[in-house]
């Protein structure tokens, strides 16, 4: 089974991805929110994260500090990471491919949008970080 966090500061928007999420096809999957990216780590580390979806703009810990901690723990390096953000610019977009984001989507999604995410991360990384798929 999948284990994946949502990290964003909007209770709506994390709602909104795990349906998107659930219709892309991981209804069977164990889905743990997280409204800043100090909560993801912690929830990442707790369930062994197969998969990270976060936004960019959260108060305390924002998604680019997140993946500079994600990018240097040997236990979290390596999770595929999905970036989906009203923010960003070209800039922060390649410092978050440099720092192992898998895909970057820019709001607003829809689910298809995230169901062709999710497959291009599955082929990626056949299945998810702990080899399931």
């Amino acid at each position: 089974m999948k284990n994946i966090v949502i990290a964003d500061d909007s209770a709506l928007a994390r709602m909104f991805i795990r349906r998107c999420l659930e219709i892309a096809g991981l209804g069977d999957a164990n889905f743990y929110e997280a409204s800043d990216g100090s909560e993801a780590i912690v929830k990442m580390k707790e369930v062994a994260a197969d998969l990270l979806v976060t936004d960019l703009t959260m108060p305390n810990m924002n998604g680019i500090e997140l993946m500079r901690r994600i990018s240097v723990s040997p236990r979290l390096n390596g999770t595929p990471v999905l970036v989906v953000t009203s923010a960003g610019n070209e800039e922060q977009r390649k410092e978050l491919m440099s720092l192992g984001a898998t895909q970057i989507l820019s709001k607003p999604v829809n689910p298809a949008m995230l169901a062709a995410a999710i497959n291009e991360i599955r082929q990626k990384n056949q299945g998810f970080s702990n080899g399931e798929g």
